[in-house]
């Protein structure tokens, strides 16, 4: 058998260009500094686009942070979007008042700081109860309860089971009763023959008492 001629043998490396025989590259394209042919450092390619200055980063936060900014002022400043959103209590009232189970008594004159979050009106088999749910100024929940379940029920219901009043609140001839119904919770209690209303809630007492102030 015959050897195998040179021209047969696979070769070793891939013959240099013209160009990168005369800057004196090997054949592989890599010179022995470790520079491509091209002209740019063994991995220093990328380098310039991962190593950017901080003036950069700062900018690029910024353009991104500045309308998120301004949608935030405009949602708190034009909208009013931290506000409690109110409902309407008319038709729930409205329900209570046509049902003529006990003379129902609809707030007046609170001010546009006082907002409606919910209105219920349930019937039972001892009685019914108008619930309005209020946000006070300064964001205390108060309710306003006007029942004809008795009182011996309602009242252990709705304010714990150890009562015991602590002074009046009079307005317009009427009698309020004070509660203290937990640790932050106060309560102003009416009793009359028919129903029973309470003004329950966190907020100041000076609040209850408006609220129960404008029960026309």
């Amino acid at each position: 058998m015959e050897p195998a001629r040179p021209a047969d043998a696979a070769p070793e490396t891939a013959a240099a260009t013209p160009a990168a025989a005369a800057a004196g590259v090997p054949a592989g394209g890599i010179s022995p500094a470790g520079v491509p042919a091209g002209g740019v450092p063994a991995g220093q390619a990328g380098r310039g686009r991962a190593e950017r200055p901080p003036r950069d980063m700062v900018i690029s936060l910024a353009v991104l942070l500045v309308p998120i900014a301004l949608v935030l002022i405009f949602y708190r400043v034009v909208l009013d979007g931290d506000a409690p959103r109110s409902i309407d209590p008319g038709p729930t009232i409205q329900q209570a008042q046509a049902a003529s189970v006990f003379p129902v008594a609809e707030p007046r004159g609170l001010g546009d700081d006082w907002h409606v979050a919910s209105a219920t009106w349930r019937r039972e088999a001892t009685g019914a109860t108008l619930r309005l749910g209020y946000v006070a100024p300064g964001d205390a929940p108060v309710q306003l309860i006007e029942s004809s379940v008795p009182a011996e029920t309602l009242l252990p219901r709705e304010l714990g089971r150890t009562l015991a009043p602590h002074g009046f609140y009079q307005n317009a001839g009427r009698a309020w009763q004070r509660y203290a119904a937990g640790a932050e919770t106060q309560a102003l209690v009416l009793l009359e023959k028919n129903r029973s209303v309470i003004v329950l809630g966190q907020a100041d007492v000076r609040q209850l008492e408006k609220l129960a102030a404008s029960l026309s």
